[in-house]
Parts: C-alpha cells; structure tokens; sequence
C-alpha cells in the first residue's frame, strides 16, 4: 500500500457513509435507536473509525444522515464518537412521508426540519444538508413546469423559512443550509442544477441573506440530462452569486466505486475549485444491496450493480478518499486551489 498523504488545501474532505446501508447502519429503529456492532459502538462510529484507520488520506469531516425519530441521547452519543475521531459533524436532513410542494403537507415538513434543526443546534452544528424540496420517489407527482414550477418554488421558500425562524436558526450556529436536488425519477420537478438554484436564489432574496446554498453532487448532475459543459457553466454563475455548496463526489448511475462515473466528478470538481467557493467535498458511495434503495434499483438497474472488484465497502470508500485527495492536491498544485 502507498504511504498516506495530507491534504495540502482549505477545502475540507469527508464522508456520507451510506456505504453501510441505510438499513441496518444509519436508520434508527421503531424506538429511535441507532444499528450497534457486536461491541456495542454505534455502527456510524465504528464505520468511521475504521475508515478513517484505512484511508491514506485522512478524512477531516462526515455529513451523518439525520432522522427526527432517532432519539436524543442517541444522536448525542454519535455525535460525541464521531467528534473523538477529529471530525467536524454535518447533518443531512431526512424528511418523508409528506410533500414540501403541497400546501396541504405544510406543517408535517416544518415539524421534522424544525425538530433536526434544533437538534443541530442543540450539538454546534455548522452546516446542515437535505433534499427538502421534493418528496421522494413520489408516485403522485408529475414534473411541474412554467406557473406551476413558480408554485413550488414559492411553497418551498415558504416552509423552509418557518423552519428556519420556528428552529431559531437566526443567530445560531448554523451557517449554512446546503439544498439538493436529485436525479429525474427520485425527482420529477427539482432535477437539475438549474431548477434546484431556482429555489436557492427565491429562498435567499425571501430571508435577506446568503443563507441557503445549492449542493453539488456529481452524480446527479450526470443524470440530470443537462451536459458537463451546462454543469460547469451553471457552477460558475452559482458560485459568482455566493450561492454554492458542498460538493458530492458520487458515481453518476452506478452511485458505487468513483471509477465508474465517466469523467463527471474530475470535470465538476475542477469546475467548483475555479471558482474559489468550495469549501468541502465528501465521497458518497451507495451499498448496491441496501434495502431501503429497492425503488432506485427498480428505477435504474445500474444502481444494483457490484462495482466493488474485490473489495469490501470500507475499501470502495478508501480508495473514493485517496482519489478525491489526490484531485485537490492537485488542484492545488496548479494554482487553482488555495493553500
């Protein structure tokens, strides 16, 4: 094995660890518990630690998806272990069963991004994540388009500011709150770069502030149907409004080992890097098997595929870090990021 290395940028690396399966890793059961190895350590600390021994690189935060049923005492716990391995702690947001678009389903959004807010709060949390425009993998949705696309963007701005001003974010910890779109199919209406900015940019004039931040990640905009060159422009004009988020280096289709994605990451990361607005990047790879993915495996079989050659998950993920640190090394290296 190669001798590790340190990153030689301000831009911060780190994990989502879905490479342990949402189910039976980082969903908390019927009594808000969280999955435990045999030794009784939390599965996303353990996960962690592991990594963070393996990498060559060492990672220097994690973006934890958080779920408002999980109980107190547990996320403290998680927090708490993943802090003792030096690393800073990101909320991705989960919200389900209701539709953020849907007058209707108004105040069941509010009251989960209110209760995940606060629990950010609560833990110092300074960036918190989610794709809470949209419902997931609705069945009842159709893409919306022209007035009623407006609609949409206008309810959206309306539930995220109550949970915003409801969870007390003003004045908090909370410097940022990083909105991602998914790919055609998850989603039907916020599906590409554009359309997500969309509700950043009405967001941010609504509060006054550059509070709200579009996230990037890879893999969607490589399934958006928007091009690499309509991915790198739109980045620039996003970061030139101060509107620019964390960065998902994620395999378009395949969501698995970061080789599989055909050129995306390499392309829209430099393209973030030039900007001068990227602060943190984390290497996202999906378990092909993991129960809770069933209706994207269903949508894109390409989802299912084994793109580990050998390895365990742990590794795949390694091997995303090495990648990703060497590109920002090197991005370094040629002056277009900064020390």
């Amino acid at each position: 094995m190669s001798s590790r290395f340190s990153l030689k940028t301000a831009v911060q690396l780190g994990v989502v660890p879905t490479h342990i399966k949402f189910v039976g890793g980082l969903v908390p059961d019927e009594h808000g518990k969280f999955p435990r190895d045999a030794a009784g350590v939390l599965e996303t600390v353990a996960s962690m630690r592991v990594l963070c021994e393996a990498s060559q690189v060492r990672p220097t935060c994690v973006q934890i998806p958080f779920f408002a049923s999980a109980q107190a005492s547990e996320v403290g716990e998680m927090v708490a272990g993943l802090r003792a391995l030096d690393l800073e702690v990101h909320f991705i947001m989960m919200v389900g069963g209701a539709n953020p678009m849907n007058p209707a389903d108004e105040d069941a959004v509010v009251a989960q991004l209110v209760t995940s807010l606060k629990a950010a709060v609560i833990h110092g949390v300074r960036h918190v994540s989610s794709t809470s425009i949209e419902e997931w993998m609705s069945a009842n949705e159709t893409r919306r388009d022209g007035l009623a696309f407006e609609a949409a963007v206008a309810q959206n701005v309306r539930v995220h500011l109550r949970a915003y001003e409801e969870a007390g974010l003003r004045g908090s910890c909370v410097e940022g709150w990083h909105i991602e779109f998914l790919r055609p199919g998850e989603f039907k209406t916020f599906t590409d770069l554009e359309r997500g900015w969309g509700f950043v940019r009405e967001a941010n004039k609504a509060l006054g502030k550059k509070f709200f931040k579009l996230l990037v990640d890879a893999a969607h905009c490589g399934d958006s149907g928007l091009s690499i060159e309509q991915n790198e422009a739109l980045i620039r004009r996003i970061a030139e409004a101060q509107e620019l988020g964390i960065f998902h280096a994620s395999a378009k289709t395949t969501r698995g080992c970061l080789s599989t994605d055909d050129g995306w990451i390499g392309a829209l990361l430099s393209a973030a890097a030039r900007t001068g607005e990227l602060r943190h990047v984390f290497v996202e790879v999906f378990h092909h098997e993991d129960p809770a993915l069933e209706l994207l495996r269903r949508l894109d079989p390409g989802h299912g595929i084994d793109t580990r050659d050998g390895r365990t998950y742990s590794e795949v993920t390694a091997d995303g870090l090495k990648d990703v640190g060497r590109r920002l090394n090197n991005l370094r290296a040629r002056s277009i990021l900064r020390s």
